[in-house]
């Protein structure tokens, strides 16, 4: 399936796709464009929206985009919810200091951003962080 959301990717926008292609489809095709264009590219290619204002898959309800991906396809895994908390605090900034680690995730993206600033290449290079902080969220929630 093809998927949309806006270009420069920040934290829910790399997560989001991890969770995607992790989780729900593992032959996900991602878009990133400018905002104005993801409403085109969703009646043009029959791709699906999400992190972007108004969708399904956005902000809803205090969630963040990965949160709102986790319900809709009824993902409850406890290293996922574990997970959700960190991305959740690291991309609403009034929730920054509700998770110890969300900072440092956001310190993480960030600073891939400036390293790679192609979207695509970005999300190559973060899939790795977010496969090792899950793993860690994954032996958190065992113990």
């Amino acid at each position: 399936m093809k998927w949309v959301t806006r270009s420069h990717v920040h934290v829910d926008r790399v997560a989001c796709p991890w969770l995607i292609t992790r989780f729900v489809d593992n032959e996900a095709e991602f878009r990133f464009v400018p905002k104005n264009m993801i409403e085109t590219i969703v009646k043009e290619e029959g791709a699906i929206p999400f992190d972007t204002p108004g969708v399904e898959l956005g902000h809803k309800d205090g969630r963040c985009s990965f949160e709102s991906i986790m319900l809709k396809y009824d993902l409850k895994e406890p290293g996922l919810v574990r997970l959700a908390q960190i991305v959740h605090a690291a991309d609403v900034s009034e929730d920054i200091d509700k998770d110890p680690l969300a900072p440092g995730l956001e310190a993480i993206a960030s600073g891939f951003s400036l390293i790679f600033p192609e979207d695509e290449d970005n999300l190559a290079h973060q899939f790795g962080i977010y496969d090792a902080l899950y793993a860690w969220c994954c032996l958190q929630t065992t113990k």
